[in-house]
């Protein structure tokens, strides 16, 4: 035990104490953040005020267009030549010619300078919003006041509640429950695919550079495998902890600022509609906070750290078997590739947006092999216990199996060199038959 323990603490402290270890740690949270929020910044600060003039040959839309926050509509005189040239010279951005006939919403744009490419759907949404309301009220005979607050009030609003075991109702929506239990999927196959490669990349290397011949001789491969692993494991628990951390630090910033940028884009758009847009997009981003809230945290973290501890052992002493095979990473892709199977398909499967509740995710959230990625994606949905507990105890006796299986391989693969091995020499190693 003590020769496992230096081993563990030996592996830890190599990968906690790298610069790489450092960097990764605090610079991935900070281009998550930035890959969210950076976009959206950019395209709202990239789209400047376009100014585009009007030339209509019906003299009906005439005023009638509402400037925004990004489009400013100006109605010179002049012919369209005139107006073009205008355009060149930089008076404006863009001309808006529409053309004559009884349906007067046909025309051309024309510009000189690449403008936003949200100026012509603007525009278009502006044209169509203008002719219905002439339809309306010339050839039906409607109020348009009329019709825009029966259209405002008569929108249908359902709420999904789930009800706990009497009958109570939560605050949790059906669509972030997936939302919850679909992330908590992909971080569990990015860490357990993530740590388990290195553990084979670690095994790899020292194989190659003759370190284990030496090592094994005053510990045996079971030792040093199980040392490997779990120390491996705890610099990664270590990493994700702290990533953990320092997104929730950089969220809830993101979260105080939030409500100070909402009400000034609301006032920069300078109409009413838009600031009840806005409330409204305010009161849903608050309401989904709130069912956010509602989640078992502490459940979800327990299971998320037990499901990521088994899972990345399971699929950690199956590479660190495979690593033990093989002279080079490239001869363990004939290996690496059925052995992560189960892995993609429980992804494939939650990417998808197949129900968490079918019959599929269930029976894959009880096999041991993609019950990491299945178990967490039906989580936030509601699972039995019993089906909980049954899925971790196959998961913890599938993981003595397979370090079983993978020490077998171990002690013989660690010695053997410049023979690529098969299936069938694995077999034989196992069942003691080389």
């Amino acid at each position: 035990m003590n020769k496992i323990w230096v081993i563990i603490t030996r592996e830890y402290l190599v990968r906690v104490k790298k610069k790489s270890f450092i960097i990764t740690t605090f610079l991935m949270p900070l281009l998550m953040v930035a890959m969210i929020m950076l976009p959206v910044y950019l395209a709202n600060k990239a789209e400047k005020e376009c100014t585009v003039y009007v030339l209509d040959e019906n003299d009906y839309f005439i005023h009638r267009f509402h400037n925004t926050s990004k489009i400013k509509f100006e109605y010179p005189s002049g012919e369209l030549e005139t107006l073009k040239k205008r355009c060149v010279n930089g008076e404006c951005d863009a001309v808006l010619h529409i053309l004559a006939g009884n349906q007067s919403n046909h025309a051309n744009l024309f510009f000189y300078s690449d403008p936003p490419l949200s100026l012509k759907g603007g525009i278009s949404d502006q044209m169509d919003e203008i002719m219905f309301d002439h339809s309306l009220q010339k050839e039906f005979q409607i109020d348009i006041e009329k019709y825009k607050m029966l259209k405002t009030t008569s929108h249908s609003d359902i709420q999904t509640v789930q009800i706990d075991e009497e009958g109570q109702g939560t605050n949790r929506m059906m669509e972030l429950n997936r939302v919850v239990g679909m992330l908590c999927g992909l971080i569990i196959y990015m860490f357990v695919f993530m740590y388990a490669n290195i553990v084979m990349r670690s095994t790899i290397e020292e194989k190659s550079n003759r370190i284990m011949e030496v090592i094994v001789s005053s510990v045996k491969p079971f030792q040093f495998m199980m040392g490997k692993i779990v120390g491996v494991a705890l610099a990664g628990i270590t990493q994700f902890v702290l990533q953990v951390a320092f997104v929730l630090i950089l969220l809830v910033g993101v979260g105080m600022a939030l409500p100070a940028m909402v009400p000034e884009m609301a006032s920069a758009t300078g109409d009413v509609a838009s600031a009840e847009v806005v409330g409204t997009a305010q009161s849903d981003i608050f309401s989904n906070i709130s069912a956010f809230y509602s989640f078992p945290f502490s459940t979800i973290v327990i299971c998320f750290f037990l499901y990521f501890l088994l899972g990345y052992l399971i699929y950690a002493s199956l590479f660190a078997g495979i690593g033990s095979t093989v002279d080079n990473e490239t001869d363990s892709n004939q290996f690496v590739l059925p052995v992560s199977l189960p892995l993609i398909l429980s992804l494939m499967v939650i990417v998808t947006g197949i129900s968490p509740q079918s019959t599929l995710v269930r029976w894959l959230s009880l096999i041991p092999f993609t019950s990491p990625i299945a178990m967490l994606y039906r989580l936030p949905s509601r699972v039995p216990a019993w089906e909980l507990g049954l899925s971790l105890l196959l998961l913890a006796a599938t993981f003595v199996l397979c370090v079983w299986l993978s020490a077998k391989i171990y002690r013989v693969g660690l010695l053997n060199y410049g023979k690529k091995v098969t299936w069938k020499d694995l077999g034989k190693w196992i069942t003691g038959k080389w």
